[in-house]
């Protein structure tokens, strides 16, 4: 049975981990401000806007997934469940599907680990809109031309 000790330790562990991935989105979104626009061109600076954050999404998700795999090591912090033997994989799986908000259910956490869970769902549905927010603005800026001043015109350029 978990002890109140024990959730502590996890929630605390949670909020390292989350201000670890806050502080990493907005530093990605700092230098893929700073460097795109000025750089190059502008379809080229939509594509990288994309795949700057992508990588740090991912990023993010492998911080959780180590954070899953030390509570999972430790004692009395939870284990997974679903798995018999997890790996680093079985720790990103559960990880990128807490932090997309899919969560399968296939692999699940347990005990106090459950609170990693639900800190990593509130921060990645976070992160997932800011970088939606940084998207549209860079699409404002780095598109060819405004979706209103031509209807007709070719946005495949």
């Amino acid at each position: 049975m978990d002890t109140l000790f024990e959730h502590v330790l996890v929630s605390t562990l949670a909020v390292v981990l989350v201000v670890v991935c806050v502080t990493m989105h907005y530093e990605s979104l700092r230098i893929l401000g700073k460097t795109l626009g000025a750089h190059v061109h502008k379809r080229v600076g939509v594509l990288l806007v994309m795949l700057g954050l992508l990588i740090a999404h991912g990023l993010e998700i492998w911080v959780f997934a180590l954070g899953y795999m030390f509570a999972d090591w430790m004692p009395d912090m939870g284990t997974l469940g679903g798995v018999d033997d997890p790996d680093l994989i079985d720790y990103m799986y559960l990880s990128s599907m807490t932090y997309a908000t899919v969560g399968f259910g296939d692999v699940v956490p347990m005990g106090a680990m459950r609170m990693l869970s639900a800190a990593e769902a509130l921060m990645g549905m976070s992160m997932i809109t800011w970088s939606a927010s940084f998207t549209f603005l860079a699409m404002q800026k780095f598109w060819p031309a405004p979706l209103s001043e031509d209807p007709s015109q070719d946005m495949s350029e």
